[in-house]
């Protein structure tokens, strides 16, 4: 179900164009729960991504498909599987700065994925956000103890439209590139081995 925060956003989505004026709150965020003092005695040594099956999906060719996975720049497929393999490669990259001698797993649930439709993709301006939710924890490999809460992590990104777009990927930064790379900085900088990249934006829908 859309959530009210992607419903406010696309209140004011009545015409092909969005403008940048106004528009809502977006977020890369996460808490402090990890220090980084302890994490760099930590080996990510298994990454175990959950997208549960309760997570809806819509290939809806709409501005804003009402469903919690949408994501069309892989071939009509299960959806679920792909956003796992997506965020599986993320988050194995965030991970691989931890060189340690204590050997720890990253469980991580997918909460929400919308990237953008077609539609939106092309049509908007000057909007378009990739808003992605997740929940991670890290465990002990050997004994699955607990080392950190589960954690809420959003992962927002400013998603590139029309000319834009097209000028992106010539570059080979697809919609799963950029989301790839956001996604790791993220896991990067919660699990204290990289810059934090936490902050916010302002940008209309999605």
């Amino acid at each position: 179900m859309l959530n009210s925060k992607i419903a406010a956003a696309f209140a004011v989505a009545g015409s092909l164009a969005l403008t940048a004026c106004g528009g809502t709150q977006w977020s890369t965020n996460y808490a402090d729960v990890i220090n980084p003092d302890v994490s760099k005695g930590w080996n990510v040594v298994a990454v175990e991504v959950t997208v549960p099956a309760t997570l809806t999906v819509s290939e809806d060719n709409a501005y804003a498909p009402n469903a919690d996975i949408v994501w069309r720049e892989d071939p009509f497929g299960n959806r679920h599987e792909q956003v796992d393999a997506i965020i599986t490669n993320a988050a194995k990259r965030g991970a691989s700065g931890l060189q340690g001698t204590r050997a720890v797993k990253l469980l991580i649930t997918v909460q929400q994925f919308h990237a953008l439709s077609e539609k939106a993709r092309a049509l908007l301006n000057n909007s378009g956000v990739h808003n992605i939710i997740l929940t991670a924890q890290v465990v002990d490999a050997k004994t699955n103890n607990p080392l950190s809460p589960p954690d809420s992590i959003e992962a927002d990104l400013v998603a590139f439209v029309g000319d834009q777009a097209i000028a992106a990927e010539k570059q080979g930064l697809t919609q799963k590139v950029r989301i790839t790379n956001h996604v790791a900085k993220v896991i990067a900088g919660w699990l204290g081995s990289g810059e934090d990249v936490r902050g916010t934006f302002t940008r209309n829908g999605r």
